[in-house]
């Protein structure tokens, strides 16, 4: 921040999300001016502003809040997945298809700089200031996601390993000859670009993809790096029922114990997913001890509860993570990208799990969806509404239909109105939602070129599918198609 960048004052907001530094967590403000002066919040509370000012801009219909840190996605991928991956699974992988099905529909390399668009556009619409984008390299990656003026943590993909499906029932691991180490170089090229940007709004972060596809002396050498660089370090782990009896056939361990033994969880981790683990109920398991284990090393979890209800699977649960000690952030690991249904869904399906309407309160999701994203990413300027933190600000219009009538204007958002209300988006002071539109991507313009992409992919499937099989014996429509 500089001393002459303008300063904007949002003037009395009928609500704001504002931060109580005394007792370290949001609270509720009436009638409450926030100023920015550049990038940067300079004021935020009940207390009118005094100070000079550029433009004021009138809040009273209006709910001020920090924008939300999702702690994972995979925008090169999800887009083309709609309307597929939401009822392909393979019931011999416990009803996943990661390892056979939703990869046919992947977009071509060429084309991902548009489903990282679209998906960008969505991350945004639903008040997302800050994400991370796992993807495995392709061209045109990070100047995407700069153009967009969204806040991001750029994470490239490596492994060791990709799995198929030799079989209806079998599955191999197809190992690289150079454990990795070629496609981690990769990674580190884009890494570099990254530290490159001039923007301010790009962070690295190392992110082997899976415990389950990637050698121990490549999990070891991208931990050792990260903490030299002080990198956020995310793994998957715990994300499916075959990964955690792989780990238990090749170590005698869980993921969790496994990782723990070998000294590569700790403050600075985030276990992408973290469901499938010792206590669960798909694996019966005869030890209690993953929960305690993640808690004890202070590593963080990336919780996406969507795309695990879509198959049938739950954490177990949000609520007693947290009690556990877990810090947790919420993601959107699938389409669509809407922070805001993911926080539904986090704390509907805590309560189903526990059979406990209390086991995780609104308050908890809102923030996991801020505070729990920005401690992850090892960040205490985004997530909250306070002086020194970023300007990253999102409006609900709290006179909106679906936000009527308004008691709690946070209930309101999350239970009821989701993405509808959101009316303008601020990234470090700069406007890149303006009355529910992007202004930084042309959203229907990405939303058709990716259409055009799904059409060439879904004539292409007999190519790609190891069966010959069509795109509608692969993923068969909801109905049949009558001429």
């Amino acid at each position: 921040m500089t001393a002459h960048a303008k300063i904007t004052c949002f003037r009395r907001a009928s609500w704001l999300v504002g931060w109580d530094a005394a007792k370290g967590s949001h609270c509720y403000w009436r009638h409450a001016d926030l100023a920015i002066q550049g990038d940067t919040i300079i004021h935020a509370g009940p207390d009118r502003y005094e100070g000079p000012c550029d433009e004021e801009i009138a809040a009273r219909d209006w709910c001020l809040m920090p924008g939300l840190v999702n702690l994972h996605t995979h925008t090169a991928s999800m887009p083309t997945f709609r309307g597929v991956r939401e009822e392909m699974g393979n019931p011999n992988f416990y009803f996943s298809g990661l390892y056979e099905g939703w990869g046919l529909f992947m977009p071509p390399m060429a084309d991902r700089t548009k489903t990282t668009t679209l998906a960008i556009c969505e991350l945004l619409l639903s008040g997302v200031t800050t994400y991370v984008d796992m993807s495995y390299p392709y061209p045109g990656w990070v100047p995407t996601v700069a153009a967009s003026g969204i806040r991001a943590f750029v994470s490239p993909l490596f492994d060791s390993a990709t799995i198929g499906a030799v079989s209806d029932s079998q599955l191999e691991y197809r190992w690289a000859a150079d454990g990795g180490a070629a496609a981690m170089d990769r990674a580190l090229d884009v890494l570099a670009e990254v530290q490159a940007d001039d923007s301010g709004r790009l962070s690295p972060m190392m992110s082997p993809m899976a415990v389950d596809t990637c050698t121990p002396e490549l999990l070891r050498r991208a931990r050792d790096m990260a903490d030299e660089k002080r990198w956020p370090y995310h793994l998957h782990a715990g994300m499916a029922v075959v990964e955690f009896h792989e780990m238990v056939r090749r170590t005698g361990l869980t993921s969790i114990q496994w990782l723990q033994q070998q000294a590569l969880i700790g403050p600075g981790t985030i276990i992408g997913h973290g469901a499938i683990l010792d206590h669960h109920s798909w694996v019966h398991w005869h030890t209690r001890k993953d929960i305690d284990l993640l808690a004890a090393a202070g590593a963080s979890l990336s919780h996406c509860p969507v795309v695990l209800s879509r198959y049938g699977v739950a954490l177990e649960s949000f609520g007693r993570y947290r009690r556990a000690g877990i810090n947790i952030g919420i993601g959107t690991d699938t389409h669509p990208h809407n922070m805001l249904e993911e926080m539904r869904a986090a704390a509907i399906v805590s309560r189903l799990v526990d059979q406990h309407m209390f086991s995780a309160m609104t308050a908890d999701v809102f923030d996991a969806a801020t505070l729990g994203g920005a401690k992850a990413l090892m960040r205490d300027d985004i997530g909250r509404l306070a002086p020194g933190a970023k300007a990253d600000v999102v409006v609900v219009d709290a006179t909106h239909p679906v936000m009527l009538p308004l008691y709690d204007p946070i209930r309101s958002l999350v239970y009821s109105a989701s993405d509808r209300a959101v009316k303008d988006v601020y990234v470090g002071g700069r406007k890149v939602v303006a009355d529910g539109e992007v202004t930084t991507l042309a959203h229907r313009d990405a939303a058709e070129a990716v259409s055009e992409t799904l059409a060439r992919v879904v004539a292409d499937i007999p190519n790609r599918d190891r069966k010959r099989r069509s795109a509608h014996e692969v993923a068969p429509l909801t109905y049949p198609t009558r001429a």
